[in-house]
């Protein structure tokens, strides 16, 4: 007759527990926790304000958002205007997000705010950023923001900026968040160009593209 005070089976099924749990953390999965309305990516956030810049944690990563200064040069110097502007005119007077601007004589027209909520495209992401570790001083991207090439951002020729997308390599499944705040790539057959830090993190920054899957990420805090 079995004793109904033997802790022993408790105590095996506390182990395995713990051992699975063990096991899942050396394996190295991270889940980062989403939920899917209507086609878009709903993901909570937090805002915290320092001197000088703004850090956003969207998804569990973490956008440290600093406003450059107005005598750096641009990622994309090709930007010839910005709503009828030139760019720099155009970023101090708060006339970017989605206005229509002109890369060598052609005109791009990004999509309405309210169109990219339920963004979602897949094609081929590159990288950029390698340019500005050769160069002296830092950069700001269309927006106006200091470009970090270690970070997670990212540019697009339609999307509002800034907005944050969740971008996933198709080919091996890893899926980050960053925050477009940049355009381009202007070189045909490229969807997005994202940071050397997102290309790193995604998997594909030895191989210059990928196939990607991006879907804006709305925010709900």
């Amino acid at each position: 007759m079995p004793n109904p005070g033997n802790k022993q089976p408790l105590r095996l099924c506390l182990t395995l527990a713990a051992s699975l749990v063990l096991i899942l953390s050396a394996c190295g999965v991270i889940r980062t926790t989403y939920r899917l309305t209507k086609g878009t990516v709903v993901m909570a956030y937090k805002v915290t304000k320092f001197a000088g810049s703004t850090v956003y944690t969207v998804g569990g990563f973490t956008f440290d958002v600093v406003t450059a200064p107005l005598s750096w040069p641009l990622t994309h110097d090709d930007i010839d205007t910005i709503d009828g502007l030139s760019p720099k005119e155009a970023i101090a007077q708060g006339r970017v997000k989605a206005s229509p601007y002109v890369v060598r004589g052609k005109r791009y027209v990004p999509m309405t705010v309210a169109k990219a909520k339920t963004y979602r495209e897949k094609g081929i992401a590159s990288w950029y950023g390698d340019e500005t570790y050769r160069q002296r001083g830092g950069h700001m991207t269309a927006n106006g923001e200091a470009f970090n090439p270690d970070g997670l951002s990212a540019a697009h020729k339609h999307l509002p900026l800034p907005i944050f997308v969740r971008v996933t390599n198709l080919s091996n499944r890893r899926s980050i968040v960053v925050r477009v705040n940049d355009r381009g790539p202007f070189i045909e057959g490229r969807m997005i160009d994202l940071s050397a830090g997102a290309a790193k993190k995604l998997g594909f920054y030895k191989q210059g593209t990928a196939r990607v899957l991006v879907e804006t990420v709305e925010l709900e805090g």
